[in-house]
């Protein structure tokens, strides 16, 4: 019984994990990533988790989305590095940013 309590919680937490991510855009995270993000996620500049390196965003996707947009949005300075606010772009809205913390994602799973 206790087999299957667990296999539902842990597919309960991912149906909802996904249903966070699912309120933003990937696709159109795409054309913010390329204009704002990648200076500094391609290259891995001041910590940025390279776009695709699994082993350096898996921590991160553990937080959830909603923690990786607020650092994203807001700025963020960890043990690794910093984030500046909307990546050093103030003209982002916070649904722009979501939408390429989505696209990177997506793509370092």
């Amino acid at each position: 019984m206790t087999r299957l309590f667990s296999s539902t919680l842990l597919c309960a937490i991912l149906f909802s994990s996904g249903n966070a991510f699912a309120a933003y855009n990937a696709s159109a995270g795409k054309a913010v990533y390329d204009a704002s993000c990648a200076s500094c996620h391609k290259a891995g500049i001041m910590g940025a988790p390279k776009l695709g390196d699994k082993a350096a965003w898996a921590p991160r996707i553990a937080q959830k989305i909603d923690v990786l947009v607020s650092h994203s949005d807001k700025g963020y300075r960890g043990k690794k590095g910093m984030m500046p606010a909307k990546g050093g772009n103030a003209k982002l809205t916070t649904a722009q940013v979501g939408n390429a913390v989505a696209y990177m994602v997506a793509q370092s799973k």
